[in-house]
C-alpha cells in the first residue's frame, strides 16, 4: 500500500501523547504507552490516501477530563522487572513491587490520567484468613518442598486491587453447517488366516442445517493486569459483578492499585473474541443430527458497552532457588491458585518406589 498521511495529529486514547500511524500494523500506534487504535485507509476527495479512527477510539477520546484520576492524591511507579504500574497513596514510599518483589521502581509520570474505574468490588478478605488459607494450600501441595511447606512465606503476601475491563452485548446470529446422523453397514473382508469375516462400519449421512439464536453477554471479563500471572487470574475467577459498588476514592485508601496497561482498545477485541467463541459453541449444540462439519456462524452484535473495574486480590510473591513465584488469592471469594517449585528429592524416591514395585511385580508373576 502506498504511503497515508494523517488529515490530523491523532492523540493516544490511553495516554494523551501523539499516536503515530504504523504501515505494518495498519494501526495507530502510540510511541509512549506503546497503545494501537483501529483505523482505516480512506481516499478523500482529491485522491489521497488518509486515515480515518474508527468509533472506538474516536468514543475513548471523547471522555472528559473529569471522569479521570482516582479523585485523590496518589503516586505512580513503574517496575522495571515486571513493567506493573502500582499507584499507591501520596505519603507511602513504595520500595519493592508488591507483583514481583524487585526493588527497581522508577516514578511513572502520565500524560493523561487514567480513566477513572466506574465501580469496584469491595475486599472482603482479611489478612488473618489469607495467611491461614496460604498455610493450608502450601501444606496440601505433596510435591512442595518440605522446607518451603513449613515456612510458607505468609509474611510476604501483600492486598491489592487490580484492574478489569467489562463487556456487555446483545447478538443475535444465524448459522449454517452440515449435520451428520450416523448409520452403520456390514463389511465383508478376510482375515489373516483367510477365512470371511464381518463387521460393522459406521458411516455418516451429511445433510445441510440452519438456525439462528439470540444471546446477552453481560459483563464478560478481562483482565488489564499486567503485574499477576493470566493464568492463575483465570483460575481465581470469576469476580461477582453483580456485587460491584460505585466507586469512591475511600475503598482505596491504604491499598495499592495496579493501574491498567491492557489499554480498552485490546480487551475490546479481546472480550469479542470470546463472545465469538462462546457463540459459535451454543450454535454447535443446537445443532441436530450426531455430529456436524463446515460450521459458520453470522453474528450481529448491538448495545455494546463497557466498564472500568477494580478487584480485590491478595497476591504472595516469593523466589526460591533464583526463580519466581506468585500465589493468588481471589479478595471476595477467597478462591486461591498458585504455583510452586517441586522436590527433586521426591521426585527421585518416587520413581525409585515406582520400580521397585514393578520389579517386585515382575519377579512374583516368574515364580
Amino acid at each position: 500500500m502506498s504511503s497515508a498521511t494523517a488529515q490530523h495529529k491523532f492523540s493516544c486514547p490511553a495516554c494523551g501523547a501523539e499516536a503515530q500511524w504504523n504501515p505494518g500494523k495498519q494501526e495507530l500506534v502510540c510511541p509512549y504507552c506503546g497503545t494501537t487504535s483501529p483505523a482505516q485507509i480512506e481516499l478523500n476527495a482529491s485522491g489521497e490516501e488518509v486515515i480515518k479512527e474508527l468509533d472506538l477510539a474516536t468514543a475513548l477520546r471523547s471522555i472528559p477530563d473529569d471522569q479521570r484520576g482516582w479523585q485523590a492524591q496518589k503516586t505512580s511507579v513503574r517496575c522495571q522487572s515486571c513493567q506493573a504500574i502500582s499507584v499507591f497513596d501520596a505519603e507511602r514510599v513504595g520500595q519493592r513491587c508488591d507483583f514481583c518483589g524487585s526493588s527497581a521502581l522508577v516514578p511513572y509520570e502520565e500524560i493523561k490520567e487514567a480513566f477513572r474505574p466506574e465501580s469496584l468490588l469491595p475486599m472482603k478478605l482479611a489478612e488473618p484468613q489469607v495467611r491461614e488459607e496460604i498455610r493450608e494450600w502450601y501444606g496440601s501441595r505433596f510435591w512442595a518442598p518440605n522446607r518451603l511447606k513449613s515456612k510458607a512465606m505468609t509474611d510476604q503476601v501483600h492486598g491489592l486491587y487490580i484492574p478489569y475491563w467489562t463487556f456487555d452485548a446483545q447478538v443475535h446470529a444465524t448459522w449454517t453447517a452440515e449435520s451428520g446422523n450416523y448409520y452403520y453397514e456390514t463389511e465383508h473382508y478376510t482375515d489373516a488366516q483367510g477365512k470371511r469375516q464381518s463387521r460393522q462400519v459406521r458411516k455418516v449421512r451429511w445433510y445441510p442445517s440452519s438456525g439462528s439464536l439470540a444471546q446477552f453477554f453481560d459483563d464478560e471479563l478481562v483482565s488489564a493486569s499486567r503485574g499477576v500471572d493470566a493464568e492463575l487470574l483465570r483460575k481465581v475467577e470469576p469476580f461477582p459483578t453483580k456485587d460491584l459498588v460505585p466507586y469512591k476514592a475511600g475503598f482505596l485508601s491504604g491499598w495499592v492499585v495496579e493501574r491498567y496497561q491492557i489499554d480498552l482498545l485490546a480487551a475490546a477485541k479481546h472480550a469479542r473474541e470470546q463472545m465469538d467463541s462462546e457463540l459459535r459453541s451454543m450454535c454447535a449444540a443446537r445443532l441436530p443430527g450426531d455430529t456436524h462439519r463446515n460450521l459458520q456462524v453470522y453474528p450481529n452484535y448491538s448495545g455494546q458497552t463497557f466498564k472500568h473495574i477494580l478487584v480485590p486480590l491478595w497476591l504472595l510473591t516469593y523466589a526460591f532457588r533464583r526463580k519466581t513465584y506468585q500465589v493468588v488469592i481471589n479478595g471476595y471469594t477467597g478462591a486461591i491458585a498458585g504455583k510452586y517449585p517441586v522436590s527433586w528429592v521426591k521426585i527421585f524416591f518416587a520413581v525409585l518406589l515406582g520400580l521397585g514395585v514393578v520389579a517386585a511385580i515382575y519377579f512374583v508373576s516368574k515364580k
